[in-house]
């Protein structure tokens, strides 16, 4: 028995995993003399003794429940091995024991700031000052915090603090030493790796308020953009470029005279900007501002900070926070609702994330074998159904939507969160305004949570009032992201019609192993995304024989159905004038080059791009295009034909009936069994056209009958 005991680890709340340096196998157990102690010198009964046949270098002993905030040790072979938190910081025990509902982070006062940090595994922390916001400023002092109930650690500081630079220093049992920005930061310095004391009256915006409650979210038209692709082309026109100001700059042309930026924008007429991350995030460099630096930003670093590389001056802590607010304002004040795309499901580096420097362990999913569970492909997987991961996610959320005023949070891979935390994130949000939409990837991710608690689109009809993007009239229509030259219905290929037709009336009769959604208001109808090819670049692939006319004609069809389609349609920015990212399927790091607006296209295609603001303009005045549940629907659209690569439908109601007709054939087809007396033509991809039963090759056509 000469082998030595290397750790001891706490895995559940009366459970104690000893790791040795070589094979127990073999071992007496019945006379194994292991003993069990606390601080204060009791001995503890050892219950029962477990090993494992495929880990002969660990047992593990039973014993009464332990207090965990005693510290515990274990004598073997006349040697004290201390017992530090293992797995145990993942059970509802823990939580149980730990959770705590206050407030956290430096609550500012013009008297005093509290700052306070969760950290219930630490044995020590200290809150480490600074004499300046710059990023490499040096220390000013350092003061031990005060343990308190639940793990939490606190420490006030009398005066004005306002501005004032900080990080903790946390040390724990096994003497590992963590410095570490505060999670709860509001305000940092350049990059992020400090907190920045934030006086919220110093960033209060003049008369800056809610946007009167939206009418429904089908009622809604989503365009999807990112802060710098917008503004930063030198033929943008846009002062500001590549800046939360440059949103919001009005009067901006290009070159020929034309109008771009938010301008362009307005003139669409969609009600929702959803714009790319623009909390901090770590993947650009924000102390080198005349340095080109592209990156879509899903790599968070501070979750309830605006990104510092948008602002006019990083290095002022408050300016990213009141340009933002700058931004929403202004585009409120142009009837434009802001939806926020928000990253909780994974950080820019566990190891170096404030999140595990606090709590080793906790927030994030482990496999049975210990390791980060990846299902975000990402390098970890957030915890958001253990207690303080879920209660940070609703402060963070409803800390942006009072604050920022938001319209819309857009959960990128929804579905690594849980069924439980997102109905508590509607209620939360509801509780401030009830209309902000909430939506989400809620694709099946293998992350470690049981499927009946993920959030997604099979578990939809558990999350009232919160919505999924509809992978399937995506892929039905345009062929699958996932094979390159695979066609859909718009680009060749065949016996798609039926299918098509489910998700065009809000995704209902979807396989169910998949789809279950309860109404239209959960359904995100799109083709085409920030990421994957743009539908353009896909035609490129499926039909690299086209003529620019035919690829024109179908990327008109493809961009239309949203729009066609009951649910929430939603457009990446740009797809109206058939955006191109020079064939780059996912641009999240590429150069300007690649992402950039090209200003010009929109008036080179500018047939698409006046045929998508009829459509916008025929939804908005009709409300059979955006009809609320699918009793509605099935009562008031039935399908005319589904073959032969054409969709028709009609749309009624006592007052007007509309025939829908979607011809993805490259030939003229023909409407059969359908009476047009007395119908006109009121929308078509052709131009004029005659309400004809010959419709013309790829191509929308609407007709109106007045009864």
């Amino acid at each position: 028995m000469a082998t030595k005991l290397t750790k001891a680890l706490i895995d559940k709340i009366n459970q104690i995993n000893l790791h040795f340096e070589s094979s127990i196998d073999g071992w007496d157990l019945d006379n194994l003399d292991i003993k069990l102690t606390d601080e204060e010198g009791s001995f503890y009964q050892i219950r029962n003794i477990k090993t494992y046949k495929r880990d002969k270098e660990r047992l593990t002993i039973v014993t009464a429940r332990l207090d965990l905030e005693k510290n515990y040790k274990i004598i073997f072979a006349g040697t004290e091995t201390p017992v530090y938190f293992g797995a145990v910081v993942r059970t509802d025990e823990f939580d149980n024991i730990f959770a705590y509902d206050g407030q956290l982070g430096a609550l500012y006062s013009p008297q005093a700031t509290n700052f306070k940090l969760w950290a219930p595994t630490a044995s020590k922390v200290e809150l480490i000052v600074f004499k300046n916001n710059q990023e490499e400023a040096p220390q000013l002092g350092t003061f031990t915090m005060n343990r308190e109930e639940n793990g939490v650690y606190s420490c006030l500081l009398n005066g004005n603090q306002n501005g004032l630079s900080y990080q903790y220093r946390v040390t724990f049992r096994d003497g590992t030493v963590n410095y570490t920005g505060d999670p709860y930061a509001k305000a940092v310095v350049v990059n992020g790796k400090r907190s920045v004391v934030l006086n919220p009256d110093e960033v209060k915006l003049k008369n800056f308020k809610r946007m009167t409650k939206f009418t429904n979210p089908v009622d809604a038209i989503i365009y999807e953009l990112h802060t710098r692709d917008l503004s930063i082309a030198a033929d943008s026109g846009i002062k500001n470029k590549g800046k939360f100001l440059g949103l919001i700059e009005e009067g901006t042309l290009n070159s020929k005279g034309k109008p771009t930026g938010l301008d362009y924008i307005k003139s669409l007429g969609v009600s929702h900007i959803q714009i790319l991350p623009i909390f901090d995030y770590g993947s650009v460099d924000e102390s080198k501002p005349d340095v080109p630096q592209f990156n879509w930003g899903y790599d968070p670093e501070n979750y309830d900070s605006p990104e510092g590389s948008y602002s006019t001056d990083a290095n002022n802590p408050q300016t990213r926070i009141i340009e933002m607010k700058q931004m929403i304002d202004g585009l409120h004040k142009q009837g434009l609702r802001v939806i926020m795309d928000v990253v909780y499901n994974h950080v820019f580096n566990a190891a170096k994330h404030a999140f595990h420097l606090t709590v080793p362990g906790y927030f994030f999913r482990y496999t049975r074998t210990g390791q980060l569970s990846d299902g975000t492909g990402c390098g970890s997987d957030t915890a958001s159904e253990r207690a303080m991961m879920r209660k940070y996610m609703i402060d963070s959320l409803t800390y942006w939507a009072e604050n920022f005023k938001l319209d819309g949070f857009r959960f990128d891979l929804m579905g690594i969160h849980d069924i439980e935390t997102m109905n508590e994130i509607r209620a939360a949000i509801d509780e401030i305004d009830p209309s902000i939409i909430i939506l989400g990837e809620g694709w099946d991710l293998n992350t470690a949570l049981a499927e009946d608690k993920k959030a997604i689109q099979k578990n939809a009809v558990e999350m009232p009032r919160i919505a999924h993007f509809n992978d399937s009239i995506r892929d039905t229509a345009k062929g699958s992201v996932f094979f390159d030259d695979e066609p859909g219905f718009i680009n060749g290929a065949s016996r798609q019609e039926k299918l098509l037709l489910k998700n065009i009336m809000g995704g209902q009769d979807l396989d169910s192993k998949t789809y279950n959604f309860s109404g239209p208001d959960q359904v995100v109808q799109y083709l085409e995304a920030h990421d994957n090819y743009t539908l353009y670049d896909k035609l490129l692939l499926t039909n690299p024989d086209d003529d620019a006319e035919t690829r024109r004609l179908r990327h008109l069809l493809g961009t239309s159905i949203p729009l066609l389609s009951q649910g929430i349609p939603f457009f990446h920015a740009g797809q109206e004038f058939m955006r191109t990212k020079d064939g780059v399927e996912n641009s999240y790091k590429s150069p300007d080059s690649i992402n950039e607006f090209d200003w010009n296209r929109p008036y080179e295609y500018a047939e698409n791009v006046d045929f998508f603001r009829s459509l916008i303009k025929l939804r908005k005045s009709e409300p059979l295009f955006r009809l609320t549940t699918f009793d509605q629907i099935n009562k008031h659209i039935h399908a005319l034909q589904t073959k032969k690569k054409l969709i028709a439908y009609e749309l009624e109601d006592d007052k007007v009936s509309y025939i829908v007709v979607l011809n993805a054939s490259e030939k003229e087809n023909k409407l059969e069994d359908t009476e047009l007396k007395d119908y006109q033509v009121i929308l078509s991809s052709h131009g004029k056209q005659d309400n004809s039963r010959i419709l013309p090759p790829i191509s929308v056509t609407i007709m109106k009958k007045e009864k």
